[in-house]
């Protein structure tokens, strides 16, 4: 099999953190647009991914689900794009510290909030984010202390913790702290990230509308 890079997506998706990260490595990729209501369930694509869910990838016969693990992975694919510490350097423990921690902690207490759940007091301790307010304490400190969440340099980091902060930003759902407009509004002023936008937003556009 070729080396063909493959992006499954849909523009109103988590797919529009790893189009940011394809539009930073630069290098040329093939986007499959999936729909919600039948092709994602549909037997081919459960192939790819059996949750049925996109953002996924296909490098040549590599497949790699979660927006996170395929920005980690193409940052190591494609090392020419300088967007991962290299093996060696202390950086990588932030870089890996903050990328999973949006995986995790800020996934989890961000979707709770989102739905009305309410961890008591006394079981925090048994919830992996322990308390929304401790997640939103631990984020501005993370985009507070230096440029980047892995120092002074932009890496595949900044594009999926930071796109975690550029959505509560704009939905409110993170509350208002002083730290992360400031950091959201650098990182998503880059080239690659205007680039990405574009394209998602042109096919929202581009869809035919719902039917009344």
């Amino acid at each position: 099999m070729s080396d063909e890079l493959v992006f499954y997506t849909n523009p109103m998706s988590r797919g529009r953190i790893v189009r940011w990260m394809l539009e930073e490595i630069g290098v040329p990729y093939r986007t499959e647009i999936l729909g919600y209501e039948d092709q994602m369930k549909a037997p081919a694509y459960l192939a790819i991914n059996p949750m049925g869910k996109v953002p996924a990838i296909r490098h040549g016969d590599t497949v790699v689900t979660e927006g996170g693990a395929i920005c980690a992975y193409l940052a190591d694919a494609f090392p020419e794009a300088s967007l991962a510490p290299k093996p060696g350097d202390r950086a990588r423990g932030p870089y890996f510290r903050w990328m999973f921690f949006a995986a995790g902690p800020v996934e989890a207490a961000v979707t709770d909030k989102m739905l009305g759940a309410v961890i008591p007091k006394e079981r925090e301790r048994a919830v992996g984010y322990g308390s929304f307010a401790d997640v939103m304490n631990a984020l501005e400190i993370a985009v507070g202390k230096s440029e980047y969440v892995a120092g002074d340099k932009f890496t595949a980091a900044d594009v999926y913790f930071g796109s975690q902060i550029g959505w509560g930003v704009q939905f409110g759902t993170l509350g208002k702290r002083p730290a992360f407009e400031p950091y959201w509004t650098r990182i998503s002023s880059r080239p690659a990230a205007v680039r990405a936008r574009e394209i998602d937003d042109a096919l929202i556009a581009a869809q035919p509308p719902a039917a009344s």
